[in-house]
């Protein structure tokens, strides 16, 4: 394993981007409204069957393997040239297994009840998107979420594009010639009167500021991220660190090198410094922190090379692939102060027409940290998204 991981690594140390080709061609979701699709009814499908396997070592994180699907199924309406109107039913399935929590899907254990659903797992889905102008759109409902909102690696773990419930609740876009910006809530626990547990909704911003056109030979850009998960509600019945407020937050510069040979096509590398702060509560056991993370990646063909560079000091990452934090998951009272983690791997991806696209992934990490043995894992998954649409009626 240590041989592969350092072949590997030689063989993108001069070609090896932050955003994957994955996340553009198989996990990232169309959010723009045409005008000439006015009066259309059609019926879409969505769907990623994927297979992901994880081979973990050590005792930040337990391997893990996901055999399944989710699929959407959705009727879409535009009634005017800037409104959208969607509606249908979203499923999540394992093989294997019968039963899924009710509520909050990702992290449920500290605010949820011992309340399932059986068979499989169902949730209506909603969306009303309005363009307000050329550069700012609204979204209630089911947000644009996961890999749509372009957060760096340490921040969002790409495997919760498989696994997490659709984001649901505001959605603001903009995007303008030298600045981008995506703010939103996702509500992922209501609660009632004396219910017994948690409300729970996360606030995020993933903006990026663009020195110049992003077509330029060297496009040059700032990154600036912020998450904010608050838990807890005045009207709930636990009275024990009922309020939590936990916040990261990363900031870098980054650069894009079109090269557009035919087959060597980009290169990116991007910097970042990234803080973790508890403002409330006590679910994790350290309160602030900090960490950078360096990253270099390469497309060429098909393919993308990559390879980073990550270390922390009493950083915990709300969403992230938990080796870009100091905190076990498996004994959460286990701290390591200063840990570092080397990654390399490659994803190869490609499109079947508008509407298909496969993806492979492999992705090797090396950790260090004081009082943990040097440990290598290894990742690998294969996903297939379908989206096709079929026109119902033109109005």
């Amino acid at each position: 394993m240590r041989f592969l991981f350092l072949i590997v690594l030689l063989g993108i140390e001069t070609v090896a981007s932050l955003s994957a080709q994955i996340n553009e061609r198989v996990y990232i979701e169309d959010n723009t409204i045409l005008p000439e699709k006015k009066g259309e009814l059609s019926f879409e499908i969505d769907n990623i069957t994927f297979f992901k396997n994880n081979e973990y070592e050590g005792d930040i994180l337990k391997g893990h393997t996901l055999p399944g699907f989710w699929l959407n199924g959705k009727v879409v309406y535009q009634p005017l040239e800037n409104i959208k109107l969607e509606g249908g039913i979203h499923t999540l399935y394992y093989y294997g297994t019968k039963r899924y929590p009710s509520y909050a899907y990702m992290d449920i254990s500290s605010w949820n009840p011992d309340s399932y659903q059986h068979g499989i797992r169902l949730l209506p889905f909603l969306r009303a998107h309005v363009s307000l102008s050329k550069h700012l759109d609204l979204v209630l409902g089911d947000i644009y979420g996961g890999a749509n909102h372009q957060l760096i690696l340490p921040l969002y773990n790409p495997e919760l594009n498989l696994t997490a419930d659709p984001e649901m609740g505001a959605q603001l876009l903009y995007k303008s010639r030298f600045f981008d910006a995506d703010v939103w809530v996702n509500w992922q626990s209501f609660i009632f009167k004396n219910d017994i547990h948690q409300e729970a909704f996360t606030f995020g911003l993933s903006s990026k500021i663009k020195y110049n056109s992003t077509q330029s030979d060297f496009h040059f850009y700032s990154p600036i991220q912020v998450l904010a998960q608050h838990r807890g509600g005045e009207i709930d019945t636990i009275q024990t660190n009922s309020v939590n407020t936990l916040m990261n937050a990363a900031a870098g510069i980054g650069m894009d090198w079109n090269a557009r040979y035919r087959v060597f096509k980009k290169l990116t590398a991007e910097f970042s410094m990234l803080g973790y702060y508890q403002q409330a509560g006590k679910l994790w056991p350290v309160d602030d922190g900090t960490a950078f993370h360096f990253a270099l990646t390469a497309d060429v063909s098909d393919f993308r090379l990559k390879t980073g560079y990550w270390k922390g000091t009493n950083f915990i990452s709300l969403f992230g692939i938990p080796y870009y934090g100091s905190v076990s998951t498996v004994d959460q009272t286990t701290v390591y102060k200063d840990r570092s983690t080397v990654y390399a791997g490659f994803e190869y991806s490609r499109t079947f027409g508008n509407n298909y696209s496969l993806g492979v992934d492999v992705d090797i990490y090396s950790t260090k940290a004081v009082g943990l043995q040097n440990k290598t894992s290894f990742s690998a998954g294969v996903y297939l998204r379908i989206n096709p649409s079929f026109l119902l009626k033109k109005y």
